[in-house]
Parts: structure tokens; C-alpha cells; sequence
């Protein structure tokens, strides 16, 4: 007889672990629209299922909690049930004996501050309003209401400058969203609960390679009112495109001389290829749009002017300045931020890293941007020096996945402390402080000293990518509203002390993506016509296939296939290739079209206009 055994998973086991697989994929495509009452209940009843039962809070609390929650759902409760279900919520929080009990109170707890109007309506009017819009997940998540479904299933067809027409309507960008783009719309793609989201930014750059040059369309009757846009970027360029298309007379005031903003002098010719950016700016000025350039507002004009000269002004200058690491010999020889770094790659200005050392400070895409860059530009040993982990960069994954395949050094939990200088005043190190994990804060894990000594890391260049900032003093002396760095407008985009004025994009809201600053540009396009009197509608004619009544049997997702990285760190060439047609209509033919089943037939099919 054995006096020990190794146990293997049963049955039962293995069936209940793939369960908890299908559950994950269920959360992790749970759309925006489902009733947080009712998410609240049916996570409850998971934990509730999950408790040892020793303690009363959890096996018998937990339990009433529920009760009360299917209460208010089914209509038979009141505003006594409220504040009885925050009371028990509290309670179980300070008496449960574990953080099963404690973090499944919470929950409710948080649910009842966080979202009180749902459970008034259900216990006031017996109605959820959250089923009254059902969006489309992919949608209702991105920040310009691109038609995804639409232009999916034209690219499956082959239809690419349809697709791009279709795509047009509510961004002008699509050939550089193709390359760049974040894709929050792939975060809940509701595929995720058979195998992966859709590639939807994929099949975008597919469009856009294949569909050449698309002409944009014909813009209504001209209205005679004048529009002054100040900042070329894309929330300037998308709200120029879409006025214009209305029949205003738009002029877009850049201070370079290029239009395209942080686009064009912020990410590398390896992301975005500036002369695909031009296929899109070339399209937004065939509607007419005029530019001037190298006019600096502040300097070469004011708010006041543009005011007393044009009908509407719109402010888009974006987020072009860098922040500040605080530390003594920050202005030192050597030590440079990653804006202007970049920005003087963009303008063909290349510093000379050939065998040097080089630490980049920051765990955003801009470091990631600017590392990558330095790689290219022949360093010797490229550094990210960041003061949290790997997993709290806000980078996309796959630009840290690619610059550690170029061989970029990632230094984590280093936080810098002093810059060394040599005795000619050049950067030679950054010392950093080693850090260490500590609670969690807002969401996020903070860092604080292991109480180690300092480290110094090597470097004969120094760029900080730690943020950026607008230039903001000349708005403040015109009146315009700035909070904390920061011009602060209406919910609208505009200024109800400024009539006419308006402002979006990065220099109202942070430096943020691409596609927010384009949707920033379509809302504020809209509203600007409203102030002016008018109502015009932005539409597109093209006919959306009929969705596939064929099986949807699980499929693996097709992702763009990258160059190798020792080829591609000796040159500024794209570093992603597009999909084969073979992979796209693969790809395509694996959406749901929950435009057709579901979701976007109970509330009247798409977005034909806006």
C-alpha cells in the first residue's frame, strides 16, 4: 500500500475547469449595455458559490444580499431595499473572515454608489434602461462609431473602397488607423467567446492597401460661413474634412511645414509611413480645405483675431510639449525629450547614436517610439528605464514585445533619481533607485523604495518620455478657460463665456490616441455647425452586404506577420505586413455580424448617418 498518492484531475474536474474557461471568455467579451444590476447579481452568486461556508457573512450574508438584488430586479422592492442592501454590504465587508466574502461585498457595495440611477429605475419604474440601447459591442467602443460590421463584410467581399467610403463617414483616417491604431474595438469583440477577437484593425489596413486612392465626397452647398482651425493634427484635420463636406469654407493653420501634427513628427517612419499618411491628408484637402503654414498662434495671431475674421474657430494644437523629470542637470548636454526627438527625426534631423549608449525613460508608446528609434539610428545599447513593471506600462503590448525582439534593454522598477554628468557637462548616467511593489491604489500596484543603494546606468543619451504638456499661456491671456495645463471646455467642445471658440483633442484632454483626437474632430465638427444654424448630415451610399447564414465554427485569429527584427532595426521600412486576401476573407468571414444577429437589429439596424 502506498502512503502517498498523486492525484489526477477527474472528469468532473476537467469539465468544470473548461466551464471556467467559457465563463472567462464570456467576461472578457461582456458589451457595453448589459444591466449592472443584474452583472452585480449573477457575480454575486458566483462568489456566493465559491465561499468555504465557514463564516456566517459569506455563507448566510452573501446569500440575503442576493435576495435583495433579485428583489430589485423583479420589481419588488423599494428605497428601503437600497439602503438595506448598502447597510448588508457594509456589514459583510467588516465581518467576513476572508476576501472572498469582503471583495464580493465590495462589489455590490460599489455597484449601489457607483451606478444608484439603474437601481432607481428598476425599484421606481420597473425598468432597466440599459436594454432600451443595445449597442454593437465593437461600435459602441470605438470613439468615432466606425460602421466595423459594415466595412468587415465589404472587405470579405473584396469591396475595399467601398470599405473605405464606409469607413470615411466617421473617420477620415483609415489608411493611418490601418497602421496605428489602438483598437479598442477588438477589447470586446464578442468572437472572444468562441476563440479571439477579430483582427478588425488588420482588415482596416487591408482596405486601405488595396483600395488605392479613393476620392472623397462631394461637399453640399456652399453656406458662406468661414472656419479657422488652429493645429493641423488629426482632431484638426477630421473636423476641417467633415465642415468642409458640410459647405463651410475651412482654413487650417499649422505651424509646421507639414500637416499630420504628432502623426507625422511624433511616430516613425516604421509604424506609420509618412507617405501613407499622405494618402490620407491628400484625400481631406480635396474638399477644399485650405492651409496655411508656419503660423504659430501666439506669435503670428491671436484668438481675438481669428474671431473678428472667421465665423467659428476651433483650437486642435495638441499635446507638442514634453514634461519635466524635476532632477538637477535636466538641461544638461545630451539629456533631451522624446517629442523633440522624434520630431527631429521627422524633419529628417538625425542625431548621431552610432555606438553609443542610450536610456529612455518612460513605459509609454512615446518611449517605445523613441527606443525603437534610437535602435535604428545605430546605438549601441538601447535602455527602458521604468519605475513599475513591465505589466504596468501603458504601452501596447505588442510595441514592447517588438522592441524587446530588437533587442532593446527593459529596466523595471527603476526609479531615476539623479542625472551624472561628465566633467564637460555631457550626460554619462542616470542613477535610479530601486523600487519594489507595493498596494494598490485607484486600480493600479504603486512602487516604493527597496531602501537599496542607488544604481547608476550608463548612457551617453538621455530622453525622457514621462508626458507632454500644451502650450497654454497665450490661451490664458485671451481668456480661454485652462485648468491644471489643461484648456477646459463644455461637455460640447466649446466655451459658453466665448461664443464661436471651440476647442478638442489632446490640449483639452491629454495626450490620448489617435482615434479619440478623431473623434474629438467629427463631434466638434457637428456641434460647430449647429452653432452656426445649420443641421447637415454626413452620410455615405454604399449597400452593406447581407450577412452569411453559414456556421460560425471556431477559427484562429489572423495576425500581421512582422519583418524579422534583425532586418528590420537597419532601416525606418514598415516593420508589419499586410494580409494575404486568402487570410483577409478568413479573417472577415469570422465576425459575428451582430449588426444583423442580436444586437443591432433591435435597435434599428446601423448608423446610416450622423
Amino acid at each position: 500500500m502506498s502512503r502517498l498518492e498523486l492525484n489526477a484531475p477527474n472528469k468532473s474536474q476537467l469539465v468544470v475547469e473548461g466551464l471556467y474557461k467559457d465563463l472567462e471568455r464570456r467576461i472578457e467579451a461582456s458589451p457595453p449595455g448589459l444591466c449592472p444590476v443584474d452583472m452585480s447579481r449573477a457575480f454575486l452568486e458566483l462568489c456566493h458559490a465559491q465561499t468555504c461556508g465557514k463564516c456566517v457573512p459569506c455563507r448566510v450574508g452573501l446569500g440575503q444580499l442576493k435576495n435583495l438584488l433579485t428583489d430589485v430586479l423583479d420589481g419588488n422592492a423599494t428605497i428601503q431595499t437600497l439602503g438595506l442592501i448598502r447597510s448588508t454590504s457594509e456589514t459583510i465587508m467588516e465581518s467576513a473572515n476572508c476576501a472572498i466574502g469582503y471583495e464580493a461585498a465590495r462589489m455590490v457595495y460599489e455597484g449601489v454608489e457607483g451606478f444608484r440611477d439603474d437601481y432607481l429605475e428598476h425599484i421606481m419604474y420597473h425598468r432597466c434602461l440599459s436594454t432600451l440601447d443595445l449597442p454593437v459591442p465593437c461600435v459602441s467602443l470605438c470613439p468615432a462609431g466606425v460602421d466595423i460590421p459594415g466595412y468587415i463584410a465589404l472587405v470579405r467581399e473584396g469591396r475595399y473602397e467601398d470599405a473605405i467610403r464606409l469607413i470615411r463617414k466617421d473617420n477620415p483616417f483609415p489608411t493611418t488607423c490601418g497602421f496605428i491604431c489602438e483598437h479598442p474595438c477588438e477589447a470586446r469583440c464578442r468572437r472572444n467567446m468562441m476563440d479571439d477577437a477579430v483582427n478588425i484593425r488588420g482588415l482596416k489596413r487591408m482596405a486601405a492597401d488595396k483600395a488605392g486612392y479613393v476620392a472623397p465626397p462631394e461637399c453640399q452647398e456652399p453656406t458662406g460661413k468661414k472656419i479657422a482651425i488652429v493645429g493641423g493634427g488629426p482632431g484638426g484635420l477630421s473636423a476641417a474634412y467633415y465642415l468642409q463636406l458640410m459647405g463651410h469654407e475651412v482654413t487650417v493653420f499649422e505651424m509646421l511645414s507639414k500637416l499630420g501634427g504628432m502623426l507625422r513628427y511624433g511616430i516613425p517612419n516604421y509604424r506609420l509611413p509618412k507617405n501613407r499618411l499622405d494618402d490620407d491628408i491628400q484625400a481631406i484637402l480635396d474638399t477644399g480645405v485650405k492651409v496655411e503654414h508656419g503660423k504659430r498662434i501666439g506669435k503670428d495671431f491671436s484668438v481675438e483675431d481669428l474671431r473678428a475674421e472667421y465665423d467659428a474657430v476651433l483650437i486642435t494644437i495638441g499635446a507638442s510639449t514634453d514634461k519635466k523629470l524635476g532632477l538637477e542637470g535636466e538641461d544638461a548636454q545630451g539629456v533631451i525629450s522624446a517629442v523633440s526627438f522624434l520630431r527631429g527625426v521627422g524633419h529628417n534631423q538625425y542625431p548621431d547614436l552610432n555606438g553609443k549608449e542610450v536610456a529612455v525613460i518612460g513605459g509609454g508608446n512615446v518611449s517605445m517610439d523613441a527606443v525603437r528609434t534610437a535602435k535604428r539610428l545605430g546605438a549601441k545599447k538601447v535602455s527602458i528605464v521604468y519605475r513599475r513593471r513591465v505589466a504596468d506600462m501603458t504601452a501596447l503590448s505588442a510595441e514592447i514585445e517588438g522592441a524587446i525582439a530588437e533587442g532593446i534593454e527593459v529596466q523595471t522598477l527603476r526609479a531615476p533619481s539623479k542625472i551624472e554628468l561628465d566633467e564637460n557637462g555631457h550626460v554619462k548616467g542616470i542613477w535610479v533607485t530601486p523600487q519594489m511593489i507595493s498596494k494598490i491604489k485607484d486600480g493600479r500596484a504603486s512602487v516604493v523604495p527597496t531602501g537599496e543603494k542607488d544604481i547608476l546606468i550608463p548612457c551617453e543619451y538621455l530622453i525622457v518620455a514621462i508626458g507632454q504638456d500644451i502650450e497654454y499661456h497665450h490661451f490664458e491671456k485671451s481668456g480661454v478657460p485652462v485648468l491644471r495645463g489643461r484648456i477646459k471646455t463644455e461637455n460640447y467642445g466649446g466655451f459658453d463665456e466665448i461664443p464661436g471658440v471651440f476647442a478638442g483633442g489632446d490640449c483639452a484632454t491629454g495626450p490620448s490616441t489617435v482615434i479619440s483626437a478623431i473623434a474629438a474632430g467629427k463631434v466638434i465638427a457637428a456641434n460647430i455647425d449647429e452653432y452656426l444654424g445649420y443641421r447637415h448630415e454626413i452620410t455615405v451610399d454604399v449597400d452593406i452586404p447581407d450577412p452569411s447564414l453559414e456556421d460560425r465554427t471556431p477559427c484562429g485569429r489572423v495576425n500581421m506577420i512582422e519583418r524579422e527584427a534583425s532586418e528590420r532595426v537597419n532601416d525606418f521600412d514598415g516593420v508589419e505586413m499586410c494580409m494575404s486576401e486568402k487570410e483577409s476573407c478568413q479573417e472577415a468571414g469570422r465576425c459575428l455580424r451582430c449588426d444583423h444577429f442580436g444586437y443591432g437589429i433591435f435597435k434599428g439596424g446601423r448608423d446610416v448617418k450622423w
